[in-house]
């Protein structure tokens, strides 16, 4: 009996540390939420940072059109013994020291690749429109996994609260139990009986409080913050009613991040085939610069050479045969266009098969929230009944402990329908690219 009774008060004790500590924590609101998570969450920096490159490649000079102008220099020197014999049998010995420097600006620039450069261009335009795509998908992604995690916590604590409600119906239960033993009116069994329904119903909590922790957690993470930062949440789970089906297929198909990427996967699939296609035309260069040389040789005819002009010319070159290698590219490019096409198809099915799904369980949600309100109502009603007639006598402590488990199941079947049906909203939301927090 001692034990049990040291066991009620460690787990008494831990609860009120626990609910004290929560009571102290500063109140994050969903708003604020998501804006910490805006500002900190690493896939959104990294999303950023890869939408800042492909907006950066998009260039004239990095699709080809630009020429290309170098700055050239060159300096060579050598020394040399030379031993010269003359048509007069004279002999002369020189040690020459001979140099060569030339210094200048080059121009190489392509005006014409079949078309090359344009499909370049327009393939860099495409991988920002995608980059972009991702983002928004990162962005819409992190800010629903955080409003997830958010309401999850405010279930969670809803929950936490049934629990203590019933604690203290269990306390209550065992503080009648010990005065009718007192009397003489039941046994010690009551009594036992009793002092473990509260044990069990503290031991619940205390799993319940952990996962709460543990969820709190999940949701610093989210934020990239310290992951013991205390908080506390809001208590209301209001879900959006006014979803169509309709409407959100229509807004899937324009803006779904899935479904836009396909469509740009499918253009850079068609500008593939013009970048193959463009090797079956000539490639035609313009060269040009402007040099100056100089040259020492003592030992030649001429001492020292000066010169510098202005040299430019006209490249041109055509693949004749490469083996066949290009028809294999070109049919394999349109074989990439029908596997771009097909996937197209096979993302608007997913989504509208995903879309369905989550619909159903939404309204599934929105239909037990209206049976929940009421059942909580009416297993409340009975727990109060149930519990006076315990005090008389009336009724076994089997059949108010059922009434108990009844009252936290409807609370449980309430909040967990708030939670699903709020769920299933913001993925759907998520889906259409349209989460918007007030």
């Amino acid at each position: 009996m001692r034990f049990r009774k040291t066991l009620c008060f460690t787990f008494c004790y831990a609860l009120f540390w626990v609910a004290a500590k929560a009571q102290d924590a500063p109140l994050l609101t969903l708003k604020d939420a998501v804006e910490i998570a805006l500002q900190n969450n690493y896939n959104i920096r990294l999303s950023k940072n890869n939408a800042t490159i492909a907006g950066n490649n998009v260039t004239l000079g990095n699709a080809g059109f630009l020429p290309l102008v170098t700055g050239d220099a060159a300096l060579n020197k050598s020394n040399q013994k030379v031993k010269q014999t003359r048509n007069d049998g004279t002999v002369n010995n020189l040690n020459a020291n001979n140099s060569n420097n030339n210094y200048g600006i080059n121009l190489n620039w392509t005006i014409f690749d079949g078309f090359n450069m344009f499909a370049n261009y327009d393939m860099l335009k495409q991988l920002d429109k995608l980059g972009a795509v991702r983002l928004q998908d990162t962005i819409q992604t992190t800010v629903a996994n955080v409003i997830n995690t958010y309401y999850n916590l405010i279930s969670q604590n809803e929950q936490i609260k049934a629990l203590k409600g019933a604690i203290d119906i269990s306390r209550t239960q065992l503080r009648y139990a010990n005065d009718k033993f007192t009397v003489g009116r039941v046994s010690r069994l009551d009594v036992y009986n009793a002092q473990v329904n509260l044990n069990t119903d503290t031991a619940t909590l205390i799993t319940q409080l952990q996962q709460f922790k543990t969820t709190k957690i999940q949701l610093n993470q989210l934020l990239i913050r310290d992951l013991q930062t205390e908080f506390s949440v809001g208590d209301t789970i209001l879900v959006d009613n006014t979803l169509v089906l309709g409407d959100i297929i229509t807004k899937a198909q324009t803006q779904n991040p899935d479904i836009l990427a396909s469509q740009i996967n499918k253009r850079l699939a068609e500008i593939n085939l013009k970048q193959v296609r463009s090797t079956r035309y000539p490639v035609i260069g313009l060269t040009s610069g402007y040099t100056f040389s100089n040259s020492r040789t003592p030992a030649g005819f001429t001492l020292q050479q000066n010169a510098h002009g202005f040299a430019y010319g006209l490249t041109a070159s055509i693949n004749i045969f490469d083996g066949l290698n290009q028809w294999r590219r070109e049919r394999n490019a349109k074989l990439q266009i029908d596997n771009a096409e097909i996937n197209q198809k096979q993302v608007r099915l997913d989504v509208e098969a995903q879309i369905s799904n989550f619909y159903v369980a939404y309204l599934s949600g929105l239909d037990l929230i209206k049976l929940g309100q009421s059942n909580v109502e009416l297993a409340r009603k009975n727990l109060e009944i149930s519990l006076e007639k315990y005090r008389l006598g009336n009724i076994t402590p089997l059949e108010i402990r059922e009434a108990q488990r009844n009252y936290l199941n409807a609370q449980s079947i309430f909040y967990n329908a708030q939670y699903q049906s709020k769920m299933a909203e913001v993925t759907l939301k998520q889906i259409t690219n349209n989460i918007n927090i007030q």
